[in-house]
């Protein structure tokens, strides 16, 4: 089986290079190039395409590359935003996915963002830096003790809620299917109403599935229902906050910190080096704040978690390939 793997960075060929060896009838030919309409020609010749979450799988691409033969897409990630689903359907192109690869990884990176912008750790680093060793204005608050709320218990949240609880933090959870093991366990205190969980807690960290109904869950009358102060954050998916509402959050006091690994209007800037352009963008206004930091979706960017991401998408790959079952939850259509 021949894949063309677009988007390639050098950690993405570290990775599945290394897996590989247990593959031998799998053949990938790696393309820094990323997959689009304009692109989606060079996988002529191949069986598969396997693609990132800052691809651009339009109803076009999907055409040039049924037009090709290709009949399998493989995203190397949870996500799946960047497919047209209803078009591979009707083309009968499947598309998996990695549904989990690392939920410890992103719900680690989800406390640190928290943990540096409450304590302004990123500002006290930069005054070090400098021979700067004053303490005015970085102070923080203490975790212990407080509550955290977490939206959306999937794997990801429910490894955030273990880590809160370690944390000597009372949780509650808001999902609209709760999971009562995590109460039983004693990992979530309670499930609670979004309006609630707003009310009540100090931190707040995002995990919730991005739809129609869900977007821009955190806007202007969200924040207004939060506690003054409230650390913030969200590792989960940038449509998920209208940034111009969280700005006026953050200016009014209302969000005390912000922890952002996504944003809604970051797709252009997604791995990608802009650093020798002149740019307008949100992430000038966001990190200009001195209780805002930001990473560009890294929060799951762990050995361990690339190592599963190549495991499942070349079991997926083989899979299609032998005419057997993908891998568990894999299969998007």
């Amino acid at each position: 089986m021949r894949i063309i793997f677009f988007g390639t960075a050098s950690y993405d060929k570290q990775s599945f290079d290394k897996e590989l060896v247990d593959y031998p009838d799998i053949q990938i030919d790696y393309t820094e190039t990323n997959l689009t309409p304009v692109t989606a020609v060079l996988a002529r010749g191949y069986d598969a395409v396997c693609a990132f979450v800052n691809a651009d799988i339009s109803p076009m691409t999907l055409e040039i590359l049924a037009g090709l033969d290709v009949k399998l897409v493989l995203m190397r990630c949870a996500g799946f935003d960047a497919v047209n689903v209803p078009k591979a359907e009707e083309l009968g192109i499947k598309v998996t996915r990695v549904p989990a690869y690392s939920p410890e990884a992103i719900a680690e990176h989800a406390m640190a963002l928290g943990l540096a912008a409450n304590r302004r750790i990123h500002k006290g680093y930069n005054r070090v830096r400098e021979n700067d060793f004053a303490l005015d204005g970085l102070v923080g608050c203490t975790l212990h003790g407080k509550t955290a709320g977490i939206i959306g218990t999937g794997r990801i949240g429910a490894a955030l809620c273990r880590i809160c609880k370690g944390f000597g933090m009372t949780v509650l959870g808001s999902d609209l299917y709760p999971n009562q093991k995590l109460v039983e366990d004693g990992i979530v205190d309670e499930y609670v109403d979004y309006d609630e969980l707003y009310a009540r807690a100090d931190f707040i960290s995002l995990h919730a599935f991005l739809n129609e109904e869900s977007r821009h869950m955190i806007n202007d009358e969200s924040i207004a229902k939060m506690k003054d102060g409230v650390i913030f954050v969200n590792t989960g998916r940038g449509g998920l906050v209208d940034t111009q509402a969280l700005i006026r959050g953050i200016l009014s006091g209302k969000i005390g910190a912000a922890g952002l690994d996504v944003y809604d209007e970051e797709n252009a800037n997604v791995y990608k080096n802009r650093a020798g352009e002149v740019i307008d963008t949100v992430t000038a206004r966001l990190c200009s704040f001195p209780n805002v930091v930001m990473t560009s979706h890294q929060a799951f960017f762990t050995y361990e978690a690339l190592s599963e991401i190549a495991r499942v998408t070349l079991d997926n790959a083989k899979a299609y390939a032998d005419g057997t079952d993908f891998v568990d939850r894999s299969v998007v259509c």
